[in-house]
């Protein structure tokens, strides 16, 4: 699953450009990374780890709610 998706435009040439975006997975991480930093509460060593566990667990919720 992406995130941000964008399609447009190109101003000079007409093209259509199509971005299919990040990885919901990595956009997870990076908000859980910056919350995790944010706090002070944790070493750089354990910060990237803890971030993809997050990612894991907010896209398992995801899929969950559809239960």
């Amino acid at each position: 699953m992406k995130a941000y998706p964008i399609m447009f435009k190109h101003p000079t040439t007409g093209a259509i450009i199509e971005n299919q975006g990040m990885e919901l997975r990595d956009w997870f991480a990076a908000q859980a990374m910056m919350a995790f930093i944010s706090t002070r509460e944790f070493s750089e060593d354990d910060i990237p780890g803890l971030s993809f566990q997050m990612a894991d667990w907010m896209i398992k919720q995801r899929e969950n709610k559809d239960e």
